[in-house]
C-alpha cells in the first residue's frame, strides 16, 4: 500500500487528529454526563474505524507535522463561547463532520474506497447527532 503523498499529508494528519478529539469529546459527553452506553459505544466504535481508515503511513503523518509554521493554529474568540454541555457536544459533532469531510476529499486521490467509507463515516455522525439532540 502507497503512502499518503507528502504534499498534503499535513492536511490529513490535522483533520486526522481534530476528528479524533472531537469523537472522544462526543463519547465521553455520552459516557459521562448523558449516561448512554450505547451512543458512548457508537462514538468509540468511529473513533477506531478512523484509524483504520486513515492510519497510512503513520510515521510520515506524524514526521509532516509543522506546528511552529501553522498559519492558522491560533484560537478563534467563537471556541470559548461554551455555554453549557450540549454547546460543547455541539461544536465537537462540527468539528468532527468537517474533519472527516476533507479527508473524505483528499482520500478520493489515492484511496477512492476509503474516502467512501469515511462519507459513510459522516452521514453516522450526522444521525448520531440527531440521537442527542433529540434526547436532550
Amino acid at each position: 500500500m502507497q503512502k499518503i503523498k507528502r504534499t498534503y499529508a499535513r492536511l490529513i494528519d490535522a483533520n486526522f487528529n481534530r476528528a479524533k478529539e472531537g469523537l472522544r469529546v462526543c463519547e465521553d459527553v455520552c459516557r459521562f454526563i448523558y449516561d448512554q452506553r450505547g451512543l458512548t459505544r457508537q462514538f468509540k466504535d468511529l473513533r477506531h474505524q478512523l484509524s483504520t481508515v486513515v492510519l497510512t503511513g503513520r510515521k510520515g503523518l506524524i514526521q509532516s507535522r509543522d506546528i511552529e509554521k501553522d498559519v492558522g493554529k491560533a484560537s478563534t474568540p467563537a471556541e470559548f463561547k461554551r455555554k453549557n454541555v450540549n454547546d460543547v457536544f455541539y461544536a465537537n459533532t462540527q468539528r468532527v463532520k468537517e474533519s472527516i469531510r476533507v479527508l473524505e476529499e483528499f482520500m478520493k486521490i489515492d484511496y477512492p474506497k476509503r474516502a467512501l467509507t469515511l462519507k459513510e463515516m459522516r452521514y453516522r455522525i450526522y444521525a448520531l447527532e440527531r440521537k442527542i439532540v433529540r434526547k436532550n
